[in-house]
């Protein structure tokens, strides 16, 4: 049988650093409110656009794997937020690392894209049509956020997380998964704006995140309880088995009462959402790459991940790692230099949203169904 081995992995987050602190300048919070609430302590907001995030992750991932980006033959970039729709965010990252020949396209399932691809990939290496695939999970939210609403504002940062999968006949890389969609109440959480069910003579000055918080919770937790549970029933494991979890760094309430439901230890589950926030398809890339270099993740580990985003998707999946926890080679490629501040990155887009907040104009206008 042919699986898809994870034989490299790497990650870019921006250098800009915006705290709790700096946030309560601007929203009407404070960083006792947004920890006891979220666990987050501060996020990145990025300087460039999501393209490059997405291609030092990738160049890093393909290092550690031994390999050049013209061995690349399928580029899949799992994000929300491309800098553009046509074309293709995917294809500026397959230019970029050199990736010529590889079949190249963006998808989205939100926080859940990075397990959907993950998922795809290995599908189409498993059926012969790849033999090497880098999987992307990037996003910039906070290209999006209402700055005046401190509901959604606190909760998103940018980054980027990848893996390389090569076919392989060792039993590794995705053993199991159950994807999914519970798309009863898909408004909870929704960007509204961008997209083409927007009336095109409809301006705004602000973008906006509905966000429901206490039934986007329990979705959450339902969504991926389930997930899991069937991820490790097919995988023929149980709780035991797993070495290390790496949950979706969405809000850390969920990822406890997630662990609690699963009858699984803390001191099992990767926690990284203090540093960098929720960064949606980047999140459980992210922290999966972070666990292999705090040795969590050993030759061999089970893992066991999960996701739930807007739409209302959700995943679990089981993971068997390789042999292998080092890279084999390493880049000194970096993003530019940022001679900004967090604050003074996103400044227009603040007043923005203060000053339509203030006018009563944020909402948006949807076409007339065909």
């Amino acid at each position: 049988m042919t699986y898809a081995k994870i034989t490299g992995w790497g990650k870019c987050v921006p250098p800009t650093v915006l705290t709790n602190a700096e946030i309560s300048n601007f929203v009407e919070t404070t960083d006792e409110w947004i920890v006891s609430r979220t666990g987050i302590e501060e996020r990145r907001v990025t300087h460039v656009q999501l393209s490059e995030l997405a291609t030092l992750a990738a160049k890093r991932a393909i290092a550690a794997a031994g390999l050049q980006g013209s061995d690349i033959d399928l580029v899949i970039l799992c994000t929300a937020s491309g800098d553009s729709l046509i074309p293709n965010t995917a294809s500026a990252v397959q230019r970029n690392i050199g990736a010529h020949q590889a079949a190249a396209f963006d998808s989205n399932a939100a926080c859940t894209g990075f397990l959907y691809g993950i998922q795809m990939a290995t599908a189409l290496i498993q059926n012969g049509s790849n033999q090497r695939a880098v999987v992307i999970g990037a996003d910039r939210l906070n290209y999006f956020i209402n700055w005046a609403d401190r509901a959604s504002a606190v909760l998103f940062g940018d980054g980027a997380g990848a893996v390389v999968l090569e076919a392989s006949t060792e039993k590794s890389g995705m053993i199991a998964s159950k994807l999914g969609c519970d798309t009863e109440k898909r408004d909870i959480l929704e960007v509204q704006g961008p997209g083409t069910y927007v009336d095109r003579f409809h301006t705004s000055a602000c973008y906006n995140v509905a966000f429901e918080g206490p039934e986007i919770f329990k979705r959450a937790i339902n969504g991926m309880n389930g997930a899991c549970t069937s991820a490790l029933e097919s995988a023929g494991l149980s709780g035991d088995d797993i070495d290390v979890i790496v949950p979706h760094q969405a809000n850390l309430r969920i990822i406890q009462t997630l662990a609690k439901k699963m009858g699984v230890s803390m001191d099992k589950v990767m926690v990284n959402i203090e540093k960098y926030g929720n960064t949606s398809a980047a999140s459980v890339a992210i922290a999966l790459c972070e666990a292999v270099e705090q040795g969590r993740v050993q030759p061999g580990s089970n893992i066991l991940t999960a996701a739930f985003g807007a739409g209302l998707t959700y995943a679990g999946m089981v993971i068997k790692w390789g042999d292998r926890v080092t890279p084999i080679n390493t880049i000194d490629d970096e993003l530019p230099p940022c001679d900004k501040t967090a604050t003074e990155l996103i400044q227009t887009a603040i007043d923005g949203c203060l000053k339509a907040t203030a006018e009563g104009t944020v909402n948006f206008a949807r076409s007339p169904k065909a």
